[in-house]
């Protein structure tokens, strides 16, 4: 394995690490359940500091590992638990989120002011995924009509706002620091 293979290998499993340890917070609070979490801004995060590819590859082993049995969702259960539940949509969400963010943060201004705007932008775009996916899943599995399902999410957009925020705030300065984390390539895809 190369030395650059083994930093992606390390890096996704960083991430979905992290994304894991951002179950600890969950409030209930939404339709049929749904949580209040941070692993949405994990993710967000995920995509902006490693790109679409990576971050997707992050998402993946962080959904995969549910899948096994170990408790890595909000509340720390496992993603074998919530398939059959009403959040599944959130879950592919959760898949499409990265290769959204990243594919839209391939790209960034000089300016930090400007990349912030931008990172940001695209982590709304991602959360806009999950509530459209999320909304889904509440249709096929808790028998809701599509207005109400995407009216469930309604609750969870101050708190998206302000984390996808906060997830640029923290992306811009690591890549200025680290820019080798996400080099810029042609065609604009990291």
């Amino acid at each position: 394995m190369n030395k650059t293979a083994l930093r992606d290998l390390v890096l996704i499993a960083a991430f979905a690490a992290l994304i894991i340890v951002l179950g600890a917070v969950a409030v209930p609070v939404g339709a049929a359940g749904v949580p209040i979490v941070l692993q949405n801004m994990g993710i967000a995060l995920a995509a902006m500091l490693l790109g679409p590819r990576r971050g997707f590859l992050t998402v993946a082993l962080f959904l995969g590992v549910g899948l096994l049995g170990v408790p890595n969702l909000a509340g720390f259960k496992p993603t074998l638990a919530a398939l059959p539940g009403p959040t599944v949509g959130y879950l592919v969400g959760y898949l499409a989120t990265p290769l959204i963010v990243g594919a839209l943060t391939a790209r960034r201004p000089r300016g930090t002011a400007a990349q912030v705007g931008v990172f940001a932008l695209a982590g709304l775009a991602g959360v806009a995924a999950q509530y459209l996916l999320g909304s889904a899943g509440l249709v096929l599995r808790a028998d809701m009509a599509p207005g109400a399902a995407l009216a469930a999410n309604v609750v969870f957009i101050p708190g998206d706002v302000a984390k996808v925020v906060v997830a640029a705030l923290i992306a811009v300065p690591v890549l200025r620091a680290l820019p080798e984390l996400r080099p810029r390539r042609a065609g604009g895809v990291a």
